[in-house]
């Protein structure tokens, strides 16, 4: 027998991710009812293992989101803060798409994954999480990764650290 969430006996098991509690109500996340600093401008600023960052190139750098869908989970950002993709200079897209290239290598390099996610969210009704500052997601995925954790239990399963992880991908770049 177990005990729900009011202390009343059910058949469901529970996995408790109170970590992305703050994530939700706004923690990191330039919204418009807090004073957060843009985490993307912010990052660089930092020394590079401090903010996660796995490269720095002349106009974007590459970095482990902090809210990962799955290991080696990286986002490819403009140092510039702007939004929209249309906004991007040319030598600002051509960056951003050949780090996206090199980290697809440099994962496959050590951790094989069988496929990759790659996108950006433009706006915040597409489900982009820091709307204002344009980056783009490249996600590893392998057959299985999005088993019955996400789905049902809402919840995701990293099997290492993102300071190991990002060690790695640096290492390896």
């Amino acid at each position: 027998m177990r005990i729900d969430g009011l202390g009343l006996p059910d058949s469901w098991s529970r996995l408790w991710a109170p970590h992305r509690l703050e994530y939700l109500r706004g923690e990191n996340r330039p919204l418009k009812d807090n004073e957060v600093e843009c985490p993307f401008c912010r990052i660089p600023k930092l020394e590079d293992s401090a903010g996660l960052i796995v490269y720095r190139g002349v106009s974007a750098f590459v970095v482990m989101n902090l809210y990962p869908y799955n290991p080696g989970h990286l986002l490819v950002c403009t140092y510039r803060h702007i939004a929209d993709l249309t906004e991007l200079s040319v030598d600002e897209r051509n960056e951003i798409s050949a780090l996206t290239a090199h980290a697809m290598i440099t994962i496959r390099k050590i951790s094989s994954p069988e496929g990759f996610n790659i996108g950006m969210n433009q706006g915040a009704i597409s489900g982009a999480g820091v709307a204002e500052h344009i980056h783009q997601h490249l996600v590893p995925r392998w057959s299985g990764d999005a088993n019955f954790m996400p789905i049902i239990g809402h919840t995701k399963v990293l099997p290492q650290l993102l300071m190991l992880t990002r060690d790695e991908i640096a290492a390896a770049w």
